[in-house]
């Protein structure tokens, strides 16, 4: 193996890092030491002992965080706390975490509720949870029906997947 090419490319690399290092002049002194008293004054620094976290990572508490810009103007932020004190989602001071529309129903107006499934729609999805096995059994805590006897419930080869493969399914009439 010939090693005079691989030993001429890192000679040529050499040079072009040397190069470059040459084009950016070295920090001064000012600039070195002011960089480190903010690298401190921050905890940005490397904690003494063998955690290998920096100061702010291993006491948070003592240094600040940064303050986050917010998005929100002053203006929308009033807004918001009107519409929450009107609408009674505020705590009050020293009562613990219980909202006001919790401890005083009748001061606040009602929320709307959302709309929920049908009768039929929760009869059907009842009477397929009963098909497949998948409500629990009696007397078993947090057994379903398919848990506890799975070869009733094994699919069209057990004696009940035949049954259920013949049957029509069930269908809901309003009621």
């Amino acid at each position: 193996m010939n090693a005079f090419p691989t030993m001429a490319s890192l000679a040529l690399l050499a040079a072009f890092t040397a190069g470059a290092h040459a084009e950016s002049a070295p920090p001064t002194r000012e600039e070195v030491r002011a960089e480190l008293l903010e690298a401190v004054r921050t905890g940005d620094v490397i904690a003494p002992g063998d955690s290998g976290l920096k100061l702010n990572e291993l006491y948070p508490q003592r240094y600040g965080r940064a303050a986050a810009a917010s998005t929100t103007t002053r203006a929308e932020v009033k807004a918001e706390f009107a519409a929450a004190r009107q609408a009674g989602e505020l705590i009050p001071v020293g009562e613990g975490n219980v909202a006001l529309r919790e401890q005083f129903p009748q001061r606040y107006p009602a929320v709307a509720a959302a709309a929920g499934r049908t009768r039929a729609e929760v009869k059907a999805e009842t009477l397929e949870a009963i098909r497949n096995g998948d409500v629990i059994a009696a007397g078993e805590a947090d057994f379903t029906l398919r848990a506890r006897y799975p070869q009733r419930y094994s699919g069209e080869h057990g004696p009940r997947g035949r049954f259920m493969a013949a049957a029509p399914a069930a269908t809901t009439s309003g009621q």
